[in-house]
């Protein structure tokens, strides 16, 4: 920047004037910085811009999957949001491993990021990180909560999975349900809106034997488990299966199919599936995926509005959300062939 100011002609100051907001030096300066720019090609850092400041114009994202469809989606409507506001993202992807998480805040806190949104993995047990970050610069959770306090924006699981237990239970036998593996909170709370659905119909809770791994690859993990339980004679406790989201739903499919079993819903199908999320391939499965779909730019929307009015920034004064800490949005029924 010195070197840069030299060859302009220009004190620092306002070289730095400049970069942090062109229109605030006379038209005589800007024009000739610019041609100073297209003369040297010189461009600032701006990751060391944003540590000379007291609050950078960053804002980190930690997602634990960089190619679920659901955080890619949710990405892409922060960022768009963020860049009206004058922002950069920032995101980190931990693979599902909860100690790149850890390593992915550390970066953060290195890069003085001005706040933060983030997808946590693990159960709801503490993360001394997490929670200092918290502290030192505003958080906003997606997905899933890290805790009870925090802010958070996401899907209200009990009123997605009474809606589609509910349908279910109207249209047909019962649905057993086919559990996520416990990656993250959302595994335990899908699984306790199964339950409490199921009672409110006044129907016994049926849950699906499964081996207990860990692991983000969830559709291999669904088939491999179907696979096990047709080839072992073990059986569905039901002829209907509920899933706790969609990529279990398709590996499901794909083994029964396999097996020979016809998914759908009438008098010649051995089985009905149905999912959770409205992931973009529900729809292109065979038969297409009965389903209750998130409204994953909704998520995005509200939480970079949140994270923003916690920093201060200007945000819609007549989204009446933005006034809570807790946002739980609703989903919609999308049926399909497959129940």
């Amino acid at each position: 920047m010195e070197d840069f100011s030299d060859f302009v002609g220009l004190s620092r100051p306002t070289v730095s004037k400049y970069f942090n907001d062109p229109s605030s030096v006379r038209k005589k300066t800007r024009d000739a910085i610019e041609e100073a720019l297209r003369k040297s090609g010189f461009r600032p850092n701006m990751f060391a811009v944003n540590l000379n400041r007291r609050r950078s114009n960053i804002i980190g994202i930690v997602i634990p999957n960089s190619l679920d469809p659901f955080f890619m989606g949710l990405i892409r409507r922060i960022e768009i949001l963020a860049s009206q506001a004058g922002f950069l993202v920032f995101v980190l992807s931990c693979d599902g491993r909860r100690d790149i998480q850890e390593e992915a805040i550390r970066t953060f806190r290195s890069m003085n990021v001005a706040g933060a949104i983030i997808a946590p993995v693990g159960q709801s047990e503490g993360s001394p990180l997490l929670e200092q970050l918290g502290r030192d610069i505003p958080l906003v959770y997606v997905d899933t909560p890290f805790d009870g306090d925090a802010a958070f924006v996401g899907t209200d699981n009990r009123q997605s999975f009474a809606l589609m237990v509910d349908y279910l239970c109207r249209s047909g036998e019962p649905p057993c349900y086919f559990a996520m593996p416990e990656v993250n909170a959302n595994a335990g709370e899908r699984k306790t809106a199964y339950i409490e659905a199921m009672e409110t119909l006044r129907q016994v809770p049926q849950l699906i034997a499964l081996r207990e791994i860990r692991s983000w690859d969830f559709e291999q993990f669904a088939f491999e488990e179907t696979t096990r339980i047709l080839e072992q004679k073990i059986g569905f406790p039901s002829r209907t299966i509920v899933c706790a989201n969609d990529r279990l739903a398709f590996g499901v499919i794909a083994a029964a199919w396999q097996r020979g079993l016809k998914i759908g819903h009438g008098p010649d199908c051995d089985l009905r599936v149905a999912g959770h999320d409205d992931h973009p391939l529900s729809r292109y499965t065979c038969p297409p995926l009965t389903t209750v779909a998130q409204n994953t730019s909704e998520i995005g929307r509200l939480a970079i509005g949140l994270l923003l009015k916690k920093l201060g920034e200007s945000t819609d004064p007549n989204e009446p959300k933005l006034h809570q800490d807790r946002i739980l949005l609703k989903s919609e029924l999308m049926l399909r062939q497959s129940a």
